[in-house]
């Protein structure tokens, strides 16, 4: 969109002019006294504190409640590859979501290069100024290395926000589906459509969830993955021994056949003939937007349980509903990494917040929920604690 095109009428326009969001102090600053204390020369007494103790860092200064919001600008929402000004928006629309929902204060981070290199050496220099680093947006495969290397290298949580957000959702989404339908996690058939970001933490969330690795099939644009494939990537290899125990080979129509249920994070349209072949009584999550991967009415012509990542139809799978608190628990708790078991824990505290009141319009709890968030905290800090991840 050009300049010309830009209306400043247009209640988008008028709502993004100046930006979302500012930095507030914390703190009066009103008479010399405060100035004192504030600034020099009184913060020289803290300054020094912290370099003979590090850890002081998270009490004294706003690392304790601050995450990094850090982006390359190559796989924004649905746009793709638009860099780092025009991916500007969307990470200040992340940080004001981090402090509605979990009062965690973010910071926009739009690097000027995708380069794996330089992404991971200048979060690396830019990690003592945060208490976490929330990945955002950065397209597959080079996303699962730079998350892997900054998890490696700082003592701080790093979460990629695009894979595990979606896939604590979709697991929790699916334990209250399998749950309202009376069925149990580890006795459903499930394929998976995409093995780009989501497509592959959603297939490892499940799997630590409970879902059984022999009875998923995941496809992607080459159709279904597994040992009868060359030439895979490694994150696709890995996939390929770890699903697909019955050696499917085809496309998606062969890896819904029979299946209990469908995952869409592709993108890709998925034939209602490959829907109509499921085993009945079925779940289909389908996540691509603004258009789903099967459109839901007619999904729910052949299943019991739809889901979308749109706000206008029921279940909607947003990752508001994890970041945010996943987030503050791991600050809480003081958190060094995010371990498999505080996303779980995460996505059972999710499903939890309905769990009793259950029905095939509301598998999940609605983003605006405000038990959602402190419920998620909770859990991922006490899974912390248990997992030995706390400074």
């Amino acid at each position: 969109m050009s300049s010309s095109t830009v209306d400043p009428a247009d209640p988008v326009f008028r709502l993004h002019r100046g930006g979302k969001m500012a930095v507030a102090s914390t703190v009066p600053l009103t008479s010399r006294e405060d100035l004192s204390l504030a600034y020099t020369p009184g913060v020289a007494r803290v300054c020094e504190a912290i370099a003979a103790d590090a850890r002081l860092a998270d009490d004294y200064t706003w690392t304790g409640h601050t995450v990094a919001v850090v982006t390359d600008g190559s796989a924004v929402l649905g746009l793709g590859n638009i860099g780092p000004r025009a991916a500007l928006p969307v990470m200040e629309g992340k940080a004001v979501l981090f402090k509605q929902f979990g009062g965690v204060d973010a910071v926009p981070v739009c690097l000027d290069t995708q380069d794996v290199d330089e992404i991971v050496a200048v979060v690396r220099a830019l990690a003592p100024s945060f208490g976490g680093i929330n990945l955002e947006d950065i397209s597959a495969p080079r996303c699962f290395e730079i998350e892997r290397r900054l998890d490696e290298a700082l003592d701080i949580p790093v979460f990629h926000d695009d894979q595990h957000g979606t896939a604590i959702v979709v697991l929790a989404a699916l334990r209250n589906a399998a749950t309202l339908l009376n069925r149990k996690l580890g006795d459903l058939r499930v394929g998976v459509s995409g093995a780009g970001a989501a497509g592959v933490a959603v297939t490892k969330m499940l799997i630590a969830g409970g879902v059984n690795p022999e009875q998923v099939v995941v496809c992607d644009s080459r159709g279904i993955i597994g040992r009868h494939r060359e030439g895979l990537t490694g994150t696709k290899t890995e996939l390929a021994e770890l699903t697909n125990a019955d050696g499917r080979q085809g496309d998606i129509t062969e890896a819904l056949r029979g299946a209990d249920v469908l995952i869409g994070v592709s993108g890709g349209e998925i034939p209602e003939a490959a829907v109509a072949g499921m085993a009945p009584g079925g779940i289909v999550f389908a996540l691509a937007n603004p258009t789903p991967e099967v459109h839901p009415e007619v999904a729910a012509r052949h299943v019991a349980v739809v889901a979308t990542g749109r706000s206008d139809y029921p279940n909607q799978i947003n990752n508001v509903l994890a970041f945010p608190g996943v987030f503050r628990g791991a600050l809480d708790a003081r958190a060094t990494r995010i371990t498999d078991g505080m996303k779980v824990a995460a996505a059972d505290a999710i499903a939890g917040v309905v769990a009793e009141s259950l029905t095939a319009e509301a598998i999940v709890p609605s983003p605006l929920d405000p038990r959602v968030a402190p419920a998620v905290a909770e859990a991922v800090a006490e899974a912390a604690r248990r997992d030995g991840v706390t400074r």
